[in-house]
């Protein structure tokens, strides 16, 4: 099977600046990385960022007077600028570091849910959640008294909005929290129509923007979300760092989650009072290095063109749904292509997909199995876990056709 990608994507040249993917798997086959979802490998670029920090101005921020921390606040702030315009945000005061989605997610929970969730509340969540915004719920639910409603997934594998739209109905929701693509179906969920319907209920609305930020042009002014979580590892960036967006007023108004240096105007003992935005809630000493390697990410992607990005991975993850269809006894798991991110979770017949996984990176072709952090939604799709591919911006057509012909490998070796 063939394709003719009509982009102008040049995914050689693309390939060429990710070390990672010039390697021998096992010390015997070429690497071929289809776990993007998890996380996505490095560019040049973004390596290249983290170690000249660490060879030439490595110092803390925001505290010193002198060259080296002078240059390295001026790094760490440049990359707040261009997160601020990669997402459209309002200000870079709206743009907080934190470790990733899922400590901006505790943010919000810890902070405007604490002070204003109570007995009566009603959240709003999915089936189809991460755990990191199921449990960071339930842990404040317990606490406060307040009730969390799950929106159910279709068997297309789409949210129902019908039920949204009755239990905002109902009235006391106070928060929609929802993630924006699936890391398990790939569905997109439409986050703009169900932030209008949040809003007009007078609720709020919360998404876990993991899965999108890496693969599609996000604008949270024209979503009009009042909260925006994302990771940098996912979108070619370093682990360890993410973004929580919020919505200045609701920022403003919010409790710090953390206390200690940099989040404090003054500091009496008797009381103390807090710092403007975004450092608030950027407590000691940040994760200077991930921030500046953040900025750098933004950069390459930003070089590439996020619409770019976008259409070349539709193409590549309908050619993968297509050669997955063909082979006999394996069932995908999601919505077609044009409703789904560069994600296939799929069973294969009664094997077990660690088992897929296993001899998947026998052949260099390595894959996640299990049931990726969405326990309630494999329990709802019947089954434990899942094997599961997800393709980003160097994958090819070649690999995907390597895949298929691992996985017959793997039905012989499971029928011989």
């Amino acid at each position: 099977m063939s394709i003719n990608l009509s982009s102008p994507w040049d995914v050689n040249t693309i390939r060429a600046e990710f070390p990672i993917l010039h390697q021998m798997h096992h010390d015997q086959v070429p690497l071929i990385y289809l776990d993007n979802a998890a996380s996505s490998q490095k560019p040049r670029l973004v390596i290249d960022a983290l170690d000249d920090y660490y060879r030439r101005y490595n110092a803390n921020v925001h505290r010193g007077v002198h060259k080296l921390s002078e240059a390295a606040t001026e790094a760490y702030e440049g990359a707040r600028v261009k997160i601020k315009k990669f997402i459209n945000a309002g200000s870079k005061r709206e743009v907080i570091f934190t470790r990733g989605t899922t400590e901006s997610i505790n943010l919000v929970a810890q902070t405007w849910g604490r002070a204003n969730l109570k007995p009566g509340d009603v959240v709003i969540s999915s089936a189809m959640e991460h755990h990191s915004n199921i449990v960071p719920w339930q842990i404040l639910a317990q606490e406060k008294g307040f009730t969390i409603k799950y929106l159910p997934v279709t068997g297309a594998g789409v949210l129902d909005l019908d039920v949204l739209r009755g239990w905002l109905a109902e009235g006391n929701v106070r928060l929609v929290t929802v993630m924006h693509v699936s890391n398990v179906l790939g569905t997109v969920n439409p986050v703009a129509e169900m932030a209008k319907l949040a809003h007009e209920a007078g609720a709020l609305i919360l998404v876990d923007g993991a899965q999108s930020i890496p693969h599609m042009p996000i604008d949270v002014q024209s979503l009009d979300v009042d909260f925006f979580a994302f990771s940098g590892h996912k979108m070619v960036g370093p682990t360890g760092i993410g973004i929580l967006y919020g919505k200045r007023h609701l920022l403003e108004a919010m409790p710090p989650w953390m206390g200690g240096g940099d989040m404090i105007s003054r500091v009496r003992l008797d009381g103390s009072t807090w710092n403007d935005l975004p450092y608030k809630f950027e407590a000691g000493t940040p994760i200077i290095a991930g921030a500046i390697g953040l900025g750098f990410a933004v950069d390459y992607l930003s070089s590439l063109g996020m619409e770019a990005v976008h259409a070349y991975e539709q193409q590549l993850t309908a050619y993968a749904l297509d050669r997955l269809a063909e082979v006999p006894g394996l069932t995908v798991y999601g919505p077609d292509a044009s409703q789904k991110g560069a994600v296939a979770a799929f069973s294969y017949g009664t094997i077990h997909p660690h088992d897929i996984a296993q001899m998947l990176d026998a052949d260099g072709i390595a894959v996640r199995a299990g049931h990726h952090c969405a326990m309630p939604l494999h329990d709802q799709l019947g089954c434990g876990a899942t094997a599961r591919a997800s393709f980003y911006i160097y994958n090819t057509t070649a690999e995907i056709d390597a895949l298929i012909e691992a996985l017959y490998k793997v039905k012989q070796a499971f029928t011989a």
